[in-house]
């Protein structure tokens, strides 16, 4: 913009008057929320400044300093331009050059508080802030981000998250802003493909596992199918264009996505150290430049849809369609008996335990529905993602169809349509010529969960049938068991809950109850601690 006036002046150039109407101008387009023309001009301003300050070296001492002081605002002033666009490496890196030749200056560590917290850096932030409290200038609004930092950070390093409120709320006004936080997880060479997430201890189901901030995101409401298939096209380039724009703008974030696999030669994938993915503990090293062609493979097998089967969105419209980025979820498999979930709040992916999971366990997702699904069904779903399950699920049920001719035929009867009850019974009854057991019971009602759940949805089948198939909770607890939590399940729970109160029963029972907030918990996570926002979630308040 006004950059090329200034070229032909070059015999004024350094010029006092030159360097003013430069910082003058800069200024103005600050104010006027000119970030790109704003940078242009201080950054010429910048570059003439140092060299009048190396001109003048050892000779005019006043005028050295006054420059050093108009550099270092200009420093400051280009920070906060450019951390309004997001340039985050770059505004940390004139932050840092400003305070070099003014160490407490208020403005900059402000600026340079503000983009840590940005960045998750939290203690950091801090610390920019206290310092900046000391300042007389100093407002209110000091106060305000030192407290903020003080929570965030404590949530970084406890987990302790509470939605409660929000939901309680009626989830009004914007998402709460969560901390990043990572649990008792490392990152380790997986046997079910490349790398996988793995527990480093005992982990109750709903436990917060970890919480990460989304590289981007983009939503939009999808209409009929045809015009709902453009829309995701649409979003998918924009979205596509904000990943890009990410990788630019930021060090780190580039050094993240750059470890994320592009679905070629998983094995030989390098194992990142989990304390790449610690906003406080991560370097400021470059990653490795991405091209296009890269980029776009990292997207296509990493990028997770908000509203999944594994994952529940909080404080949105159902009718949204949300596709992110979320670097470090990216590193969890599929399993068809998956023991963690996502609640999705904001930008922010929060994962839980939807199961007890043992220490050394992998944590993996359901990418596809594993509920109501036999295995050829879940073959055909890892096929159009383009793996190969080999979960104990799986290898159980491929044994299982390979030894008995029963239960083939049984599927080819599902598939004719047969009156549910019947197959129900059918399912049950063959378990004991089968001698399936224990927890397998479980993987085989999850497989034909369709059947049952049309038989306990139904008066007239449980009036035929209800002697002589299990009950639904029995059923529910020994699903949950294998494949962890579901909304279904959990509906089916809650509706028996309100179908008896409405058969004149006037109080559930105290193990019913408890039934459903455990799964409730495997479900929307501890993060819903108080027992009345998750009776509101689930419909009972």
């Amino acid at each position: 913009m006004g950059g090329e006036q200034f070229e032909q002046k070059e015999e004024t150039q350094g010029s006092p008057e030159l360097l003013q109407s430069l910082r003058s101008k800069a200024t103005e387009l600050l104010l006027r929320e000119e970030w790109e023309e704003s940078i242009q001009l201080y950054t010429k301003f910048i570059d003439l400044s140092r060299i009048q300050i190396t001109n003048l070296a050892g000779s005019d001492p006043d005028s050295i300093h006054k420059l050093k002081k108009s550099l270092c605002l200009a420093l400051c002033n280009r920070a906060e331009a450019r951390a309004r666009l997001h340039h985050s490496s770059e505004a940390m890196r004139d932050c840092e050059q400003a305070l070099e030749i003014e160490n407490t200056h208020f403005k900059t560590l402000l600026c340079k508080g503000k983009v840590l917290l940005g960045l998750s850096k939290y203690s950091s932030a801090l610390e920019c802030f206290k310092t900046a409290q000391l300042d007389p200038q100093a407002s209110e609004s000091v106060t305000v981000y030192m407290e903020k930092c003080k929570k965030l950070e404590f949530q970084a390093k406890t987990g302790a998250f509470d939605l409660s409120d929000w939901i309680l709320s009626g989830f009004r006004g914007i998402a709460p802003e969560l901390a990043e936080f990572i649990g008792s997880v490392e990152i380790k060479k997986s046997e079910a493909s490349g790398r996988g997430l793995f527990a480093t201890k005992n982990i109750v189901v709903g436990t917060l596992i970890l919480v990460t901030k989304g590289v981007a995101t983009e939503r939009g409401i999808l209409g009929s199918e045809e015009s709902g298939e453009k829309a995701q096209m649409v979003m998918w380039k924009n979205f596509v264009e904000e990943v890009t724009k990410s990788v630019r703008r930021c060090d780190r974030t580039r050094r993240l996505v750059s470890s994320l696999s592009t679905g070629e030669e998983e094995e030989k994938l390098e194992i990142p150290d989990i304390s790449l993915f610690r906003p406080e503990e991560a370097s400021e090293t470059c990653g490795e430049d991405l091209d296009m062609e890269k980029l776009l493979s990292i997207l296509d097998v990493n990028s997770l849809v908000e509203d999944a089967v594994s994952a529940k969105v909080l404080g949105k419209n159902k009718e949204y369609y949300g596709v992110g980025l979320w670097t470090l979820a990216s590193f969890m498999n599929h399993s068809c008996l998956p023991n963690a979930r996502r609640v999705h709040v904001g930008d922010y992916a929060v994962v839980h335990a939807s199961r007890d999971i043992k220490a050394g366990e992998e944590i993996t997702f359901a990418y596809f529905d594993v509920l109501s699904s036999p295995l050829e069904k879940r073959k055909e779903m890892a096929e159009s993602w383009g793996f190969s399950c080999g979960c104990n699920r799986c290898k159980f049920e491929s044994l299982l169809s390979v030894a008995n001719q029963e239960i083939r035929e049984f599927e080819m009867g599902l598939e004719r349509g047969v009156d549910a009850g019947n197959a129900v019974y059918t399912v049950e009854e063959g378990m004991k010529r089968w001698k399936v057991k224990g927890k397998d019971k479980g993987l085989l009602r999850a497989s034909y969960w369709g059947v049952y759940e049309e038989v306990y949805n139904s008066e007239r089948l449980m009036r035929r049938w209800g002697r002589k198939v299990p009950t639904m909770e029995v059923v529910v607890d020994s699903v949950s068991d294998v494949i962890g939590s579901d909304e279904r399940l959990l509906k089916m729970l809650v509706e028996g809950m309100k179908q008896k109160k409405n058969g004149g029963c006037s109080s559930s029972s105290i193990a019913e109850m408890e039934r459903i907030m455990k799964l409730g918990k495997g479900v929307y996570g501890k993060v819903v601690s108080k027992k009345k926002a998750m009776k509101t979630l689930l419909g009972l308040e």
